[in-house]
């Protein structure tokens, strides 16, 4: 993935962030405001990795979703828990202390500013049993994914496998970092057990395939390369911006549809919890095979035994690469899983959207998701940072994982 914000976290002082900018619209929908509160806590203040993002987002919508649901009556099976509720019970009550409780509880250094949010939340709710049943209910809420995630691997000395050996991967510049194995080891949200899933795995160093691959990104994904189009090095910085422009679509796409609290409230668990545990599978596939990234193959093509490839030592990519290994993509699982969920959700693939990103500078539109995925599918190739094979495969992957988490959760209940 776009994992510059791994990099960041050891000198983001002096970075000025740009505010977490949610669609506008008439009245505000709860759900989308505390999606940019949460934003802002985990990325804006915390600066989590995009990776480490994606399970924190699943735990603040997964307990919002199981919030809301719960107030609605229960259209759709719980993912966690459903909370007692009572006919009236506010719903924005507890979608605040639902997102509030779970952001509290893995950010307890932004106390101040998460309850500053939370007490404006709830000022705006009038007293009375209505607002004191929708905060019930979000603490429970909260409580049962806090607890579900306590002990889940998060965050834990895990390392990626280090070689020497022409293929095996080895930390890559400028940082020369180690970061964001322990995701593969992260207990999944709803998929039994991630080694299910697997990938056909990369081509041979030897092979024609590989050869293609290789000569590609050396071609397009250069700091340098003169055959790659000012569109495309755009695309390429827009799609790597840490600040994944995937949220800001996801908030899009529920303003501009109109969805009610429930509907976006179930939209973003879908694609959230997918994400994740699409990331988690794929995780698991970066550390089996331990592919050595562009970066590192490219200087040293001499040493692959592929005689249609040609040593470059001087060669960088235009964006810094991750420091995991390389396949698969982990953005391509990433916005597979959001993209497949989002699909799912609307029923159909033509959806318009936009996002801006600060990294590029620029804002860019697409009329389908099918689009979007193919641009983000090449735009890893045009960083620098990845090979086709491994965006593929991680398109794919991602896909099979998201068909599973929505075959079993977030369906309406069977009454």
């Amino acid at each position: 993935m776009a994992i510059v914000g791994a990099l960041a976290l050891a000198g983001s002082v002096a970075f000025v962030a740009a505010p977490a900018r949610a669609a506008p619209t008439g009245t505000p929908n709860a759900v989308v405001t505390w999606n940019v509160h949460a934003q802002t806590a985990i990325y804006e203040v915390a600066r989590q990795s995009p990776t480490a993002t994606a399970r924190s987002f699943a735990m603040v919508q997964g307990a919002v979703y199981d919030a809301v649901n719960a107030i609605e009556g229960t259209p759709y099976e719980p993912y966690l828990v459903a909370p007692r509720s009572r006919r009236g019970d506010s719903a924005a009550a507890a979608v605040a202390t639902a997102a509030h409780h779970v952001l509290l509880s893995m950010f307890p250094a932004q106390a101040e500013s998460l309850r500053a949010r939370y007490d404006e939340a709830l000022a705006a709710i009038p007293d009375g049993r209505s607002k004191r049943g929708g905060i019930a209910v979000g603490e429970a809420a909260a409580a049962a994914m806090i607890a579900a995630r306590s002990d889940d691997g998060a965050f834990s000395d895990a390392t990626w496998k280090v070689g020497t050996a022409p293929g095996e991967w080895r930390p890559t510049p400028p940082g020369f970092l180690q970061v964001g194995a322990w995701f593969a080891f992260l207990e999944p949200f709803v998929i039994r057990d991630p080694a299910d899933f697997r990938t056909p795995g990369p081509p041979a160093l030897t092979s024609a395939a590989y050869a293609r691959d290789q000569n590609e990104v050396k071609a397009l994904g250069s700091a340098t390369s003169t055959v790659r189009t000012p569109d495309q090095t755009e695309a390429a910085i827009w799609w790597d911006d840490p600040r994944l422009v995937e949220w800001e679509i996801k908030r899009q796409l529920a303003t501009t549809h109109r969805l009610t609290t429930m509907q976006t409230a179930r939209m973003f668990a879908m694609v959230d919890v997918a994400a994740a545990d699409s990331l988690i599978a794929c995780y698991q596939e970066k550390w089996r095979w331990s592919l050595w990234r562009p970066v590192t193959a490219i200087p040293l093509a001499d040493t692959d035994g592929n005689p249609a490839t040609a040593p470059d030592p001087a060669w960088t990519p235009l964006r810094v690469t991750a420091p995991s290994t390389e396949y698969p993509s982990g953005h391509a699982c990433f916005t597979s899983a959001t993209t497949t969920a989002m699909r799912r959700f609307f029923g159909r693939d033509h959806l318009r959207f936009s996002a801006h990103s600060a990294d590029s500078g620029t804002t860019r539109q697409y009329d389908s998701l099918s689009v979007a995925m193919a641009e983000l599918m090449e735009a890893r190739i045009w960083a620098g940072v990845h090979y086709r094979t491994a965006v593929v495969d991680g398109e794919r992957l991602a896909a099979t994982v998201t068909r599973d988490v929505l075959g079993r959760e977030f369906g309406r209940r069977n009454n």
